[in-house]
């Protein structure tokens, strides 16, 4: 592993050479993959676009984003800026880096929206993303090349399994009443945490969130899809009114939680 990480050293030195030249372009991939980029697209799929797909959108991306932070933790592989000092962290990353986070959802989320959509100009997108984005964090500093193969082959084992279970659990929640389905929208986030090897923030936040696509794939078995604005204006228009509302629920029990112990029981309840 000793020589991995050496030759991924001298991969990510390679890259770092063309700095500050592609700093920015390398950064906004970079920024593909954080949490605000998710907080804002989400949203305009489930509200303006396909509730359906963007409820389990947000499970899917959810259940691999705990897989990675669970894997991370366990792992606890340290970055390339960490490891040695030639290395310039051009953008903040904390924790473990083995596998890649962004790499591995990068592949996840564009791969399901092209699948989802069946666009040839969606896989043109996805392929893109899939490439770009882990050659990003190897160009900041914050991964080496063996953490994307991880992020890779987590990612493509979590599509395929989700892909290949997604349609029998709907079909076999359909058969269940909107108590079994909250008692389970419950139950499951609960359990994720407790699996963890230790308190984690950032895996308190995902079971957050995901308790809450849970609670709204619940609902959307029992009602069906609600009704999306039809044309362009009525979308955009409802699209901006709930990503205000969103943020500032967001921002004001961020601000209100800040500071607060234990840390990971309030990102629990902020997201």
């Amino acid at each position: 592993m000793e020589e991995a990480l050496q030759w991924g050293i001298e991969v990510v030195l390679w890259f770092q050479r063309f700095s500050p030249t592609l700093d920015i372009p390398f950064e906004i991939f970079s920024h593909s993959g954080n949490e605000l980029f998710y907080l804002l697209f989400m949203p305009a799929i489930i509200w303006c676009i396909s509730p359906r797909i963007g409820i389990r959108l947000l499970i899917l991306t959810m259940a691999s984003t705990y897989l990675n932070a669970l894997a991370k933790l366990l792992i606890d592989q340290p970055r390339p800026f960490n490891y040695d000092s030639r290395v310039k962290e051009l953008m903040h990353a904390t924790g473990g880096g083995l596998p890649s986070g962004h790499t591995q959802n990068a592949l996840v989320f564009w791969s399901y929206i092209a699948a989802s959509f069946k666009s040839k100009k969606l896989w043109i997108l996805a392929g893109v993303m899939m490439v770009f984005v882990p050659l990003s964090r190897v160009y900041l500093g914050v991964h080496f090349p063996t953490d994307l193969l991880g992020g890779y082959l987590l990612g493509i084992a979590v599509l395929l399994l989700f892909m290949k279970i997604e349609e029998p659990i709907i079909d076999w929640l359909k058969q269940k009443n909107i108590i079994y389905h909250l008692a389970l929208s419950l139950t499951i986030p609960t359990l994720l945490i407790l699996l963890a090897p230790e308190v984690d923030p950032t895996i308190s936040g995902i079971s957050g969130v995901l308790m809450g696509a849970l609670i709204g794939l619940s609902f959307e078995q029992q009602r069906g899809d609600f009704d999306i604005p039809k044309s362009i204006v009525n979308k955009v228009i409802s699209y901006f009114v709930g990503i205000a509302i969103l943020f500032a629920f967001y921002v004001g029990l961020k601000m209100a939680f800040s500071g607060l112990e234990p840390q990971p029981v309030f990102r629990f309840i902020k997201h």
